[in-house]
């Protein structure tokens, strides 16, 4: 029993230095010249005045792009959001743009039940389905115009760099984002490529998500976003994850609140792919060195060994493919509290999401809780 920890560290090792080789290879990519530039529609679902909301939505009306519309969807004109559209939608006039309201939603999840009304009355077959508290440079759309110049392509998942707020909290999440969570779908991408989606911005045609079920199907699931690509990549359409970085702007929160958002996060994931949850365990080379050490002193050269693997890949992840800074101290830090949230993961099958508690199922589905 003593060994246990050990190997599991071993397995970290290996994939470890499998997430360097899989950024350096994802950064070796380059974004294409778009051939043609297909009309787009840009679905903005917001609930509430996030931090930085106009500045996130200005970037949207600023498209270097020659032809795009701009869909807003909230539940009530009381929604303090509106004001701030009907503002960017007066500025930016020459953009067509739509604010709709949509009522409160049918069915569990309202961000999915927002992007149906929004692509009901989008007038493009192409697609950018965008959270509230993502930035984007100008270039965004053309860039996504080039990868869908490829027929076969039907989502693509744009990966994000996290951008804190000024909480300790905030910096503390940022970190394992731009380091933990980006290195596993690289990892995933390189050895049996994208089949999912993830993250606050994605791509897609509207024909692909009519032949996967449309939203309809995703209805009912928390992670809509990782069934929006499971299913398009088994009906046999492409999906990648584009070579254009986003900023996820995730504001500043008290610790009741990250738990809170850190559980529903480790809970979604368990149900949604439950052996790559448990997989995750090779993904903690420090607190894996830490329980071997623990279990046999005699081992204590791999703890330092570990902390420098662990920050090698920690920066080319980071730093080279996001082009986010590194919270050196705080490094540390997350990867004792992230194997913490995953042990958490394990227990518990309800969440809290925007002041409303659900429970999940063992399938990935969710509902309100009685």
């Amino acid at each position: 029993m003593a060994n246990i920890p050990f190997v599991l560290f071993c397995g970290a090792v290996v994939y470890t230095l499998l997430s360097i080789v899989a950024a350096l290879r994802y950064f070796a990519v380059r974004p294409k010249q778009a051939i043609k530039a297909p009309p787009i529609s840009v679905l903005k679902p917001l609930a509430g005045l996030d931090q930085d909301l106009e500045a996130n939505l200005r970037t949207f009306f600023e498209q270097d792009y020659p032809e795009f519309e701009v869909l807003f969807a909230v539940r009530t004109r009381q929604d303090p959001a509106v004001a701030v559209v009907e503002r960017l939608c007066a500025e930016y006039g020459r953009v067509p743009s739509r604010l709709l309201i949509t009522g409160e939603p049918a069915y569990s999840n309202a961000k999915v039940f927002s992007l149906e009304q929004m692509l009901n009355a989008a007038t493009n077959d192409l697609v950018v389905m965008s959270d509230s508290d993502t930035r984007v440079a100008p270039d965004l759309l053309r860039n996504i115009a080039a990868e869908f110049d490829d027929p076969d392509l039907g989502v693509a998942t744009c990966p994000y760099r996290a951008i804190p707020g000024r909480s300790f909290w905030s910096r503390l999440e940022a970190t394992g984002m731009n380091t933990d969570f980006m290195a596993g779908i690289l990892v995933a991408r390189m050895l049996q490529g994208m089949q999912f989606a993830v993250g606050p911005t994605i791509a897609a045609r509207r024909t692909v998500l009519h032949s996967i079920g449309g939203f309809d199907r995703l209805k009912d699931y928390l992670a809509e976003d990782f069934v929006m690509g499971k299913f398009a990549a088994e009906a046999g359409h492409g999906v990648i994850l584009s070579t254009y970085v986003v900023e996820h702007h995730i504001g500043s929160s008290d610790l009741r609140h990250n738990t809170a958002h850190r559980l529903r996060w480790v809970r979604s994931t368990r149900r949604s792919r439950p052996l790559g949850y448990l997989g995750q365990v090779f993904t903690m080379p420090v607190p894996m060195a830490m329980l071997a050490v623990a279990a046999d002193p005699s081992l204590w050269p791999i703890l330092p060994a570990a902390i420098l693997l662990r920050a090698m890949a920690a920066w080319t992840v980071s730093v080279k493919v996001l082009r986010a800074p590194l919270q050196w101290l705080l490094l540390p830090v997350e990867d004792i509290g992230a194997f913490l949230f995953w042990v958490a993961g394990f227990f518990g099958n309800t969440i809290v999401w925007r002041g409303q508690r659900y429970r999940l199922h063992a399938d990935g589905r969710f509902e309100l809780a009685g």
